[in-house]
């Protein structure tokens, strides 16, 4: 059973609750058919019943929720909630007003008022757009410094990683992390690692260097990043710097670093920045043919995803399935 089939599974034992705002998308309304008609999860649909499904009258999502935001009974309730949290920031309750109008927002509301456990959405929005919500509502999870992004990358017949399955982070939000930001980016990601596969995490802090063997400030950011890792969490399998190869491939692993426990044997693979990550994400998805979920938040308090404009309905069921499982986890 592949990646995703066993969170499908997972998701099923523990239905949750999903709401998808952008409901008038033709993606996003077969997401919610396949969803429903494969027990997945329960839906939320933000908008009209008539309109969402005049869009796509082939699919039956007659089994969803909807709600219409201005004229749900949850409305009034969530302008005050909204103006009261905001209002230190300038909020008024004329805009708390217009802003809860907003299917992305009324949508986060639903989740921190347990109405729904996890949203997604960015099939027709930007990132900045699906997550603003998430982090002025929502904010980030106890004890979490950083909200980070990765993708779940699995290859087809590979033998690296876990049976082909990785964790890429940062590959959606944190444009150019610090040391410190890349280190809890590696801690997140350990912990979501072990959350999402039950499988042990091997973290490698990714470099053009591989222990020294180049030295500039981007290599040393990620040998202080390597340091405050450790320092914060000494029984992780964590070690950089280390070039992709050593990071992946044994062989490789035992000429440019000897000894160490995770070389040649990493599945959650850390990049110095934005770039970095997002290019090598894309490259296994296109050259590799690697299915790649996300990008996938870690670090807020309740799971908001985002989605790439470019997915397809299937790949909104697979964020939809790992969002449940991250409701599960919380």
């Amino acid at each position: 059973m592949g990646f995703i089939d066993e969170i499908i599974q997972r998701a099923k034992k523990n239905k949750k609750t999903i709401v998808l705002p952008e409901s008038y998308e033709p993606r996003t309304i077969e997401a919610c058919a396949k969803l429903l008609e494969r027990g997945i999860t329960n839906v939320v649909m933000i908008g009209d019943r008539e309109k969402i499904q005049a869009v796509a009258p082939q699919w039956d999502i007659s089994g969803a929720r909807f709600v219409d935001p201005e004229n749900s009974p949850l409305f009034e309730a969530y302008v005050q909630a909204f103006y009261e949290m905001r209002k230190a920031k300038g909020m008024t309750p004329e805009k708390a007003r217009e802003t809860m109008k907003d299917p992305l927002y009324f949508g986060v509301m639903m989740v921190k008022q347990n109405e729904a456990d996890g949203m997604v959405a960015g099939a027709i929005n930007s990132t900045s757009n699906t997550l603003r919500p998430a982090l002025q509502i929502l904010r980030t999870a106890p004890g979490t410094k950083l909200v980070s992004a990765f993708f779940m990358i699995i290859v087809p017949d590979c033998d690296y990683g876990h049976k082909g399955t990785f964790l890429f982070a940062d590959s959606g939000l944190v444009e150019d992390p610090d040391a410190d930001q890349l280190s809890e980016i590696a801690l997140s990601s350990a912990r979501t690692f072990r959350q999402l596969t039950g499988a042990e995490p091997y973290v490698a802090m990714l470099s053009y260097s591989t222990y020294g063997s180049a030295k500039s400030p981007l290599t040393e950011k990620v040998v202080e990043a390597t340091r405050l890792a450790r320092e914060k969490a000494p029984d992780l399998l964590l070690d950089g710097e280390l070039q992709l190869d050593a990071a992946l491939v044994e062989q490789v692993a035992r000429s440019k670093a000897p000894g160490s426990q995770v070389a040649g044997k990493a599945n959650v693979l850390i990049f110095p920045d934005l770039n970095s990550g997002n290019i090598s994400y894309k490259l296994a998805q296109r050259l590799a043919r690697a299915e790649a979920y996300g990008p996938v938040t870690q670090g807020i308090a309740k799971p908001v995803n985002d989605l790439s404009r470019g997915c397809s309905a299937d790949d909104i069921v697979g964020v939809a399935a790992i969002t449940a499982v991250q409701a599960i986890n919380n």
